[in-house]
């Protein structure tokens, strides 16, 4: 027995697919299914955090609907990826909340806190919201510094223990009951994190076999990956920018907004035309895609991720385009508010797919090598 029906369901796949490996070389899940000959709650949520989504499986299958058999393993594995991210996440009553209403949440956090900062600036001087600053420290006339990094610094520590503890506990439920301690195997696996980050990286695993992704019809594309790929580099490179931004502050003493040719400029622009194009690709072929391949109930969740995403960079690149002018200071709340609100829902939402994905990763890799005898 199964803690639930849809891991009931998977059980099932998982045995005819293990009795029929005609799939094996598609991905990665079919190759770690054939390693077993039962299937645990974990064995089945790591292979549902290991599937791309990719759809090949289900077009090449000769026992998907309208078969008897009904085997479909690309819906049955993305709704059991959504119950993982609800059974994992820390604390767990959010994610639920987030499931149901999850760009609504995001948006209103947005605006509620680029309200919050509208009105702190309104408070302590009118003027400063539609008056004209330009050089190093002008963000700040809108909001101090030490404010604005306690806000963000609480919202973004808050989203990295939430999302370590649901990582700890989906790296428990697959097989790895110490993540902390001395037996914690995978952690002190280079070779296998190293293998992991090269097929993350690549995206090794959506490419339905080498042909592509299957999305509205049963010709594969590649525009899935193209656009996975722009929306993870373009996140890499704003993430970049904060950073060096950070190191500017911090150890220079030198303040934002920084001229157009220096390195976070040029970083989070180049990373901002990536979440533009990436995240709105995205939400195209996820509304042409067909509806028998996806997990229709948890559509929500999947847009305000990448809705998010696109109005990090919108907003952002709109403040860099406008800076000099009397639109900075709503434009800068705005932009804040947008990011709040990503960090917040970071834990909750398709985000972690990113992290839970790389983890199951990571075993995959580590058992190919167990079984090759190289561990």
């Amino acid at each position: 027995m199964h803690g639930t029906k849809i891991l009931e369901e998977a059980d099932r796949l998982m045995t005819v697919c293990n009795s029929c490996r005609y799939c094996e070389g598609l991905c990665a899940v079919f190759p770690a299914m054939e390693m077993r000959r039962a299937f645990s709650d974990g064995d089945l949520n790591y292979f549902a955090n290991l599937c791309h989504g990719c759809g090949a499986c289900y077009t090449d299958c000769q026992f998907s609907p309208p078969h008897e058999f009904n085997v479909n393993v690309p819906q049955t594995l993305a709704i059991a990826r959504a119950d993982s991210y609800a059974a994992y996440a820390w604390p767990r009553a959010f994610s639920g909340l987030f499931a149901r209403n999850g760009l609504s949440i995001s948006i209103i956090a947005a605006l509620s806190v680029a309200a919050f900062i509208f009105g702190f600036a309104a408070f302590h001087d009118r003027q400063v919201l539609f008056g004209v600053h330009t050089g190093p420290g002008a963000f700040y006339k809108l909001m101090p510094h030490n404010a604005m990094a306690a806000l963000f610094g609480a919202a973004f520590l808050y989203a990295i223990v939430a999302l370590a503890m649901g990582v700890r506990a989906f790296w428990r439920d697959i097989g790895e009951p110490q993540i902390f301690g001395k037996d914690c195997g995978m952690l002190i696996d280079p070779p296998s994190i190293w293998q992991a980050i090269k097929d993350a990286g690549q995206l090794r695993y959506l490419d339905g076999g080498g042909v592509g992704c299957v999305n509205e019809d049963e010709r594969p594309s590649d525009l899935r990956k193209i656009y996975h790929h722009l929306t993870f580099y373009g996140f890499g490179l704003c993430f970049a920018s904060t950073s060096v931004a950070t190191a500017y502050h911090y150890f220079w003493a030198r303040e934002a907004p920084y001229p157009w040719w220096d390195l976070p400029v040029v970083l989070g622009t180049l990373g901002g035309i990536g979440l533009l194009i990436g995240p709105a690709g995205l939400l195209a072929e996820k509304w042409k895609r067909d509806p028998v391949l996806v997990d229709q109930a948890r559509m929500g969740m999947d847009v305000a991720f990448i809705v998010m995403l696109f109005l990090t960079s919108l907003t952002g690149m709109a403040l860099l385009l406008l800076r000099d002018t009397a639109a900075m200071g709503a434009l800068l709340a705005l932009h804040l508010g947008v990011v709040f609100s990503l960090f917040i829902t970071m834990p909750y939402g398709k985000f972690v797919h990113g992290i839970y994905r790389f983890v199951a990763l990571v075993r995959y890799a580590r058992e190919r090598r167990m079984m090759a005898g190289t561990v």
